[in-house]
């Protein structure tokens, strides 16, 4: 059976929403243009002046012709400014802006807005200026670029969540000149515009603030003007009060409504991502909390898109009505969702039906793909990642011919990225039928379509990705590597023709995908796994000994890099700030006697590549695991459960230890003992980075008693530079007390004064802050005012699968997130001379989740510290106070960091068990 794709389906709607999310809150019909006195040329064909073909524009416009509208306002903008008349050029760029988006020509629409603004800011019309702010940011939303609209719409809006009063918006932003001339229709699409703005950047919260603002300017409401805010979002005060009395049914309410309802479902979502994270960790009453908080969530969105549905329907709204069916479709697929299958049945006939009195126009076009994708509900989901898109279509018989409608309303608008995936859908859909010349046809018409505007790029990716898969199925290789690399370009970008660089757009993709509806693991991930896949094949069938072998495998690596580098950006977001190392810095990093594995758990085995010294160069090797991938994943959880029962005096974790080491280690171990290796840094994937390397055993000893081992995330992201010994000082942090967070208790630790005590003994010119002195404040003033090269943090510590929900207990019953404290030390410690080592005692990952360990790595790349120490689950405070005194011992007697975490761990072997010991790893910098 040929090989199908996995979930399309969620990575595709993921894709399509990412830079249409948003609904632009429009500022009214089309203004109307008064006749201008100017004499028109009688011997045109044309009508005889530009006022004449203003009006004819709009009759095509409100007929859903709007390239004629295009064609016909270009005519008068070009009379218009022969005559230098201003005032009118302004109007009709506005209707040219707005015309090109629903065509989805984006950058024609920014254009015309941009010059919209200069116009009215000449003509001093400071509040039609402030309108088209609105407009223009509107556009940015829909192209995916949140930061540059809220420029527009507010400034500079104060992002520092320690600010208690947040300074108002700047004085020609869109929301400030709205509110200064009183204009509540401005204010309310400004408010409308900030909200999907903040949304799109994963800020919910303020998000829905503006939103909701908004919406209530948008009913019948009198707002007493009060001179306290707090946020941009608020009413600010006027100088003088003032009633803002609208129709209960304005079109704007609509509107709101909707996004409204797209801002409860994406915070709906996250609460479940929280809630399975603590549900990894054992934390019952703060799974159930965010459990309750994700349906509180979901059923404001089902009420909001419920009543935005019913407000379009009493105004005969059409596309309002096509965008609410479209979302509570949507919503209704959800498992556990309330809705019944009458009721989606319904909404999917109402859209039918609906679809077809539709004019043409962008929507319309992802109105039909998105009926022609729905498919039949699966009765039990145990594995997402596997579900099969090209299992059966809702509307089987229709599917076909709603995607060749769209592909013809698309080119009748002449829309380049609706058609794109328009042809990219249906070329997907005979790739589910195995007919793979039409799947090849559709998908390369689906590419070029992509290519020819600026505003598809987004979706450039996904044919090039599509076309690698199908020709793979063909066997075709070399044609599937070429794509499969064009995708990857055109993720991260690439030099372009004389030397010009191509900017990616993976980072916007990452940013924002992580706090939409869809998942890194259906959008991006497999992209990569799929290419490494097929790389690390062509290797397997060449000669070890050839120059083709290590091409392959050097690809592959890359490949492995890439998504490691990927994996980061998405876990911590907008945030992500990420320093890369050459070459020649990381072969300085990587020494003559250490050995890197790379692994990449793949499909159907999992891929060990080994990098080793050969002379001056180094050499590539690689295996297939000898388990398929769910057998090697089933033992990785059962020696990370076993190893942590420390009271099993069977010592039942050897078997699982033991097989992990025969099928990742061993079968290099003659290449090891070859080179004369003395350390071995990991480069994890998936699951891998929950476990304790140390402790893999070849039936005599563990792997810490013949190497020391270090892990990063990659080598690219590894700070080269060696740890300074001179006048190491630390400061150090510890919480002894019990404490509650979140509803969750956290037994006292009865050894971390003893612990941050022995540090002071260690470099005497630390200072240390326990318990009440233990909060963020403290450690912002301290990290403000010194340089400390080493800062160790004893206290419990929970990371999870969301940054979020990653933190560390202060004092107070406070928590420090992960996210804060990566902030506080990237922006308060000095840059020259950044932290060298974090030490992270007391904390805890949680088992069987791939994710967790991230918030471990990110902590490193993200604040620029050069290495951690820190420990995979709790370990009892005696102990660790043990181990930790002996690393910082044997680091100041010379040793490298991996060196000094090696003996230090052997140094416990004989007395405790691997539990005690093992967890603890060296993130970064091993040297």
């Amino acid at each position: 059976m040929s090989r199908k794709p996995k979930s399309r389906s969620d990575r595709f709607l993921g894709i399509l929403f990412l830079f249409s999310l948003t609904v632009c809150i429009g500022l009214g019909h089309l203004p109307s243009i008064a006749q201008p006195a100017e004499p028109g040329n009688m011997a045109s064909p044309q009508p005889a002046n530009p006022s004449q073909l203003v009006q004819k524009g709009v009759e095509y416009y409100q007929a859903g012709d709007y390239q004629a509208a295009i064609e016909l306002w270009q005519n008068a903008l070009t009379l218009y400014q022969q005559s230098n008349n201003y005032t009118n050029s302004a109007i009709v760029r506005e209707n040219l802006a707005r015309a090109n988006q629903k065509i989805g020509h984006i950058q024609e629409a920014i254009s015309n807005w941009e010059q919209a603004i200069l116009d009215y800011q000449q003509l001093r019309n400071w509040q039609q200026m402030g309108r088209m702010k609105t407009e223009l940011a509107q556009a940015y939303n829909s192209f995916g670029q949140p930061r540059k609209a809220l420029a527009l719409l507010c400034g500079a809006p104060n992002t520092d969540e320690n600010s208690k009063n947040k300074p108002s918006c700047v004085q020609d932003s869109a929301l400030k000149v709205a509110r200064a001339h009183q204009d509540w229709k401005g204010e309310a699409a400004a408010l409308g515009s900030m909200g999907n703005a903040y949304l799109l950047r994963g800020d919910y919260d303020q998000g829905i603030e503006c939103l909701q603002t908004g919406l209530g300017i948008a009913e019948k409401v009198e707002f007493d003007i009060s001179p306290q805010r707090t946020k941009d979002c608020t009413i600010d005060k006027l100088g003088k009060n003032y009633t803002v009395k609208i129709l209960a049914d304005s079109p704007y309410r609509s509107s709101f409504l909707n996004d409204l309802g797209n801002a409860y479902l994406s915070k709906a979502q996250r609460w479940e991502r929280w809630a399975s994270s603590a549900e990894q960790r054992g934390a019952k009453e703060t799974e159930n909390q965010f459990r309750k908080n994700a349906n509180n969530n979901y059923n404001q969105a089902r009420e909001d898109f419920q009543e935005s549905l019913k407000l379009a329907r009493t105004q005969n709204h059409q596309p309002a009505q096509m965008r609410a069916l479209r979302n509570l479709i949507r919503l209704s697929y959800r498992p556990q969702e309330s809705i019944s299958i009458e009721a989606r049945n319904q909404w999917i006939q109402d859209a039918q039906e609906l679809f077809n009195e539709l004019p043409d126009s962008q929507d319309k076009v992802y109105a039909a793909i998105d009926l022609a994708k729905l498919e039949q509900p699966m009765t039990v989901v145990t594995d997402t990642s596997q579900h099969n898109s090209c299992g059966k279509r809702q509307l089987e018989a229709e599917t076909e011919t709603l995607l060749n409608q769209a592909i013809s309303i698309a080119q009748r608008i002449k829309d380049y990225r609706s058609e794109s995936f328009a042809w990219g859908e249906l070329g997907h859909l005979y790739y589910c039928r195995q007919d793979y010349q039409n799947a090849l046809d559709f998908t390369q018409k689906a590419w070029w379509m992509a290519d020819q505007n600026l505003s598809a790029k987004d979706s450039l990716y996904l044919w090039q990705w599509q076309l690698g898969q199908i020709f793979q199925d063909q066997g075709k290789e070399d044609e599937a590597v070429n794509a499969y690399k064009e995708a990857i370009a055109t993720l991260e970008g690439f030099e372009g023709e004389q030397g010009k660089s191509e900017q990616g757009i993976r980072t916007e993709i990452l940013i924002a995908q992580r706090n939409l509806q869809f998942d890194f693991r259906d959008t991006i991930e497999p992209l990569y796994r799929e290419f490494a896949q097929l790389t690390l094949k062509r290797a397997d069938s060449l000669s070890s000994d050839s120059e083709q072998y290590q091409t392959e495998l050097n690809s592959a690596l890359k490949t492995v890099d890439s998504l490691k580098l990927a994996e980061l950006q998405n876990y911590f977001g907008n945030d992500c700030l990420l320093t890369l190392f050459n070459q020649k810095q990381i072969d300085e990093l990587v020494t003559k006697d250490t050995a890197v594995f790379s692994f990449m758990i793949l499909e159907e085995k999992a891929a060990i590549m080994v990098s080793l010294p050969n002379g001056d160069k180094r050499l590539k090797k690689f295996k297939l695991s000898q388990v398929d991938s769910q057998r090697l994943i089933k033992e990785v959880n059962d020696f990370r459960t076993k190893i942590q029962e420390s009271y099993d005096i069977t010592k039942a974790f050897l078997t699982p230890a033991k097989n992990l080491y025969n099928w990742l280690i061993a079968p290099f171990a003659s290449d090891l003992e070859s080179a004369q290796i003395k350390t071995l840094v990991f480069i994890q994937d998936g699951i891998l980075r929950s476990i304790p390397m140390a402790a893999l055993y070849d039936g005599k000893e563990f792997l810490v008693e013949k190497y020391a081992i270090a892990t990063t995330p990659s080598l690219t992201l590894t700070n080269p530079q060696a740890l300074n010994r001179q006048e190491l000082a630390a400061l150090a942090l510890g919480l002894t007390q019990p404490a509650l967070i979140d509803g969750e208790s956290f037994s006292k630790l009865e050894n971390v004064r003893k612990e941050i005590e022995n540090v002071k003994a260690q470099f005497p010119a630390s200072k240390t802050l326990l318990d009440e002195q233990f909060t963020r404040k403290s450690l912002q003033q301290e990290l403000q005012q010194t340089v400390y090269p080493i800062l160790h943090i004893a206290t419990h510590g929970k990371f999870g699968t969301i940054p979020e929900d990653t933190f560390l207990v202060t004092g107070n019953n406070q928590k420090l997130t992960i996210t804060e404290l990566e902030k506080d030390i990237r922006r308060l410690s000095r840059g020259s001379k950044p932290v060298e080592l974090l030490v992270l005692t007391a904390c805890q990952t949680a088992t069987g989740d791939d994710r967790t360990t991230l918030g471990l790595a990110g902590i490193i790349v993200q604040a620029g510290v050069r290495s951690a120490l820190a420990s995979l689950w709790y370990i009892p405070d005696n102990d660790t106070s043990e181990l930790v005194t002996q690393f910082y011992h044997n680091l100041q007697s010379g040793m490298s960091k991996a060196e000094a975490l090696k003996e230090a761990q052997k140094d416990m072997i004989p007395k405790r068990h691997p539990a005690h010991w093992a967890p603890f790893i060296i993130i970064g910098n091993w040297l």
